[in-house]
């Protein structure tokens, strides 16, 4: 199912430009959005447990996410309005053309293994008024929206129908206001700073060094990376608390970023021991500036995603033991060892910065350090196969 064809189509949504009939930030990408969604789908969907002890499906709003994320990426020419009003009177014809345009264009999305375009018909199909997990994730989509057009306001006043889209926006959000975190999140408190702090990642560049295309940020290579971990456990068959793990780590994994900035690998590797140095200062940000914005219930969580966040690991009697993903998959591939494939995040951020070399050098923009990194990353992964997954054979497939 993990083939070339899926990969360039996820980084399709980096060259895709919100807002390009408003004056906006240089770099507003339809990837951006839908990572920093993403984390407001985290977000909504926490408090919501915690608020109204609902339980949530949460394979159900990660799959939901990247289905939405690829819906986004074949229809990406219509404007908002005019593609809500479509889904509105044509949705059920719209989503089995952009089934079929995906099936096309993505050859393996039909394995005997894993169909994922059923499972994307059958998400289709869910009522977005009873089902939560939809609910909640377009929710996340309105507020993620709001959060960029609070900045687009700020430039584009006096325009033409800015009013509109504003009250069209909020009336969105209130539809949703029975949502616990809808209602939390309209106070502007400290969870609504942590989505403020996190959505600078937005701004901050990948291989900042070098010209690049399509630029991405850090907040897009999130969600890639999180998205590629996804579909790497259902390869893996895992078990549902691993999926959760494997995704939401590889969301969170360059958090500490948003403090410290994009420390490029030859800084971290120039002087003996100043990666622990760093991963030090990292660890006391995250508790210092980021933990305090959140509940204290979240915390323990977030530090197992973001603590030795590329080192497999379990559970087992309230201690965190680090374990081979290979281990995992034998052992403890099941929900009350809380497994986490540190292996296999760390491979799929490889293959992620692989393939923004890949992409830059392809459209003939390159560097010293572009051609550096993807002949370095190469070299790395050309051979190897992390927690089952073969990784050589895809980084194979964008040898340049």
């Amino acid at each position: 199912m993990i083939n070339k064809e899926l990969l360039e189509l996820l980084f399709e949504a980096a060259s895709i430009q919100r807002w390009n009939d408003h004056i906006r930030p240089e770099h507003f990408s339809e990837l951006d959005k839908q990572a920093h969604k993403m984390v407001y789908v985290f977000v909504l969907a926490k408090i919501e447990e915690a608020d109204h002890e609902t339980e949530l499906n949460w394979q159900r709003l990660i799959e939901g996410g990247l289905f939405e994320f690829l819906h986004r990426i074949v229809l990406t020419d219509i404007k908002p309005p005019v593609y809500y009003k479509l889904m509105a009177e044509k949705g059920e014809q719209l989503n089995k053309w952009v089934i079929e345009n995906l099936e096309e264009k993505v050859p393996g999305l039909r394995s005997s293994k894993v169909d994922l375009l059923s499972m994307m018909e059958k998400y289709f199909m869910l009522s977005n008024r009873a089902n939560l997990e939809k609910r909640i994730l377009q929710a996340a989509h309105y507020l993620a929206t709001n959060w960029e057009f609070k900045i687009i306001y700020r430039l584009n006043e006096g325009l033409y129908g800015l009013e509109e889209t504003k009250a069209a926006i909020a009336n969105q959000i209130e539809e949703h206001y029975d949502l616990a975190g809808v209602q939390k999140l309209s106070l502007g408190k400290k969870t609504s700073n942590f989505l403020d702090l996190v959505g600078q990642l937005r701004f901050q560049q990948r291989w900042a060094q070098s010209p690049r295309v399509p630029r991405t940020s850090v907040m897009g290579h999130m969600l890639i990376v999180a998205m590629m971990s996804y579909l790497c456990s259902v390869e893996l068959e895992a078990c549902p608390k691993r999926i959760y793990n494997n995704y939401f780590a590889a969301l969170f994994h360059d958090l500490p970023e948003v403090l410290t900035r994009d420390i490029v690998s030859p800084v971290k590797r120039s002087v003996a021991g100043i990666e622990k140095i760093i991963k030090a200062i990292e660890h006391r940000q995250l508790e210092e500036r980021i933990f305090p914005l959140l509940p204290v219930e979240w915390h323990d969580e977030l530090k197992y995603f973001t603590e030795d966040e590329f080192t497999g690991k379990i559970i087992d009697d309230n201690l965190v033991r680090h374990v081979s993903s290979e281990e995992i998959s034998s052992q403890y591939n099941l929900d009350r060892f809380s497994p986490m494939d540190g292996e296999m995040i760390k491979a799929c951020d490889q293959l992620a910065a692989y393939i923004e070399t890949f992409l830059s050098i392809s459209h003939g923009i390159k560097s010293y350090h572009l051609e550096e990194g993807n002949r370095q990353l190469f070299d790395l992964y050309k051979d190897q196969v992390v927690a089952g997954i073969n990784f050589g054979r895809l980084f194979r497939c964008f040898k340049i």
